[in-house]
């Protein structure tokens, strides 16, 4: 640990203006996502104009493609020199576990973000052994979007209940609308989150991630036969389909509602040009009013860094309040400071902050909160397995089994 401190303490002797070489960011922002990332490359430049920055884009929804590559390279020891990572158990369970990280504790003390990071979110990216990763964002999962004109054309409200929303789903099918879009499958793993929360509540949540709930309990299987309910109200062509297109059908009339996270907003607000509470609207996920699923997307620096001062000047531009306040207006998230300026921020980010600061706030199983990629990995194809037999019963043993095999 000592030794580790005096590490990382080194590189505050070089000015950032001196840097030079390469800086390799490795993440899967791309696309829609590009410009807040771009953002952010462009603020560390004009700190650091020597150093050339390769941005090592792996394109792929919830970083399905990129996790896949980054294992490859970790473990073939070629790390990037800094890696988009989701804090909590994705971190903590996969490379800290594996010793592939450095403790970045004498850096959160250095620029005083022991302050300005609550006291929580620093518990999930740390352990007793030090703080592994900065975060730069905090996004909502349990998300609800619509429009609102086209909810007042068809008759129907956005539903506070599952059972307000299949009584409206009726309605919808009856008219020819899909009631839910859907995309590909990682995306059924986040609607079966929501629906699990609305379901078992966030005191039975947090107990099946302690280890204290078994999944095969009634409560876990009550979840899955909600699931299977919800996906009757689904579009067909779900699986070819990229989260951007599933909310491309809620905005051109094609179905009424998506769940998704709220980076669903900064691509209808950035690329839509759509003005939050106009163009689009939002609600909790049926029936998780109150409760706020969140995810944090963060950058750690790796044993073995190639360029490794160029990437601790990386991470101190991301945990500035500059560098927040740049990127999450554009990213459709909330700054992970308690310091943002949320003059700055839109309607919908406002409101985000506000319900953040006062609603139950549980993990995302699937972006990386709740649980260790081994158990992420073995969901995904119990989702496939259920999306093919819906089978609650048999669902809900395979989740028991997976938590055995991942430690939970």
């Amino acid at each position: 640990m000592f030794a580790a401190a005096l590490l990382i303490g080194a590189p505050q002797a070089v000015q950032a203006s001196d840097l030079k070489g390469d800086l390799e960011i490795f993440s899967w922002w791309a696309g829609d996502e590009g410009p807040a990332l771009a953002a952010l490359i462009d603020i560390y430049k004009k700190e650091n104009p020597g150093v050339n920055v390769i941005n090592a884009t792996v394109t792929g929804g919830s970083g399905v493609n990129a996790k896949a590559v980054l294992k490859t390279r970790m473990l073939g020891g070629e790390p990037p020199d800094s890696f988009q990572v989701h804090a909590g158990q994705e971190l903590i369970g996969t490379w800290v576990k594996a010793d592939r990280m450095e403790d970045l504790t004498p850096l959160f003390k250095e620029m005083g973000w022991m302050e300005v990071f609550p006291e929580g979110l620093i518990k999930l990216i740390g352990t007793d052994k030090g703080i592994w990763s900065v975060p730069v964002n905090i996004h909502r999962s349990n998300v609800m979007w619509y429009v609102p004109a086209n909810l007042k054309k068809w008759g129907v409200e956005a539903p506070k209940t599952w059972d307000d929303f299949f009584a409206a789903a009726d309605k919808l099918k009856a008219a020819g609308v899909t009631p839910l879009a859907l995309a590909q499958n990682w995306t059924a793993n986040h609607l079966w989150e929501s629906v699990a929360l609305a379901s078992m509540g966030a005191d039975n949540w947090d107990a099946l991630w302690a280890g204290k709930l078994p999944f095969d309990s009634a409560e876990g299987v009550k979840a899955w036969e909600l699931f299977g309910k919800v996906l009757q109200y689904t579009n067909a062509d779900a699986s070819s389909l990229s989260w951007q297109q599933a909310t491309d059908m809620v905005l051109d009339g094609r179905a009424a509602f998506n769940i998704m996270g709220d980076w669903a907003a900064g691509y209808m607000t950035t690329t839509k040009k759509l003005v939050p509470g106009e163009g689009y609207g939002w609600i909790a996920s049926p029936g998780t009013t109150g409760e706020f699923m969140f995810l944090a997307d963060s950058f750690g620096l790796p044993k073995g860094a190639p360029h490794r001062d160029n990437a601790i000047a990386w991470l101190k531009v991301l945990g500035s309040k500059e560098g927040s306040d740049t990127f999450n207006p554009l990213k459709g998230s909330i700054s992970a400071r308690t310091d943002t300026d949320l003059s700055k921020y839109n309607g919908y980010l406002q409101s985000a902050a506000a319900d953040f600061g006062k609603d139950r706030v549980v993990g995302s199983l699937a972006h990386g909160v709740a649980a260790n990629e081994t158990f992420m990995g073995g969901f995904a194809t119990i989702m496939e397995m259920f999306l093919k037999t819906k089978s609650p019963d048999a669902a809900a043993k395979a989740c028991a089994q997976l938590a055995k095999k991942s430690g939970i």
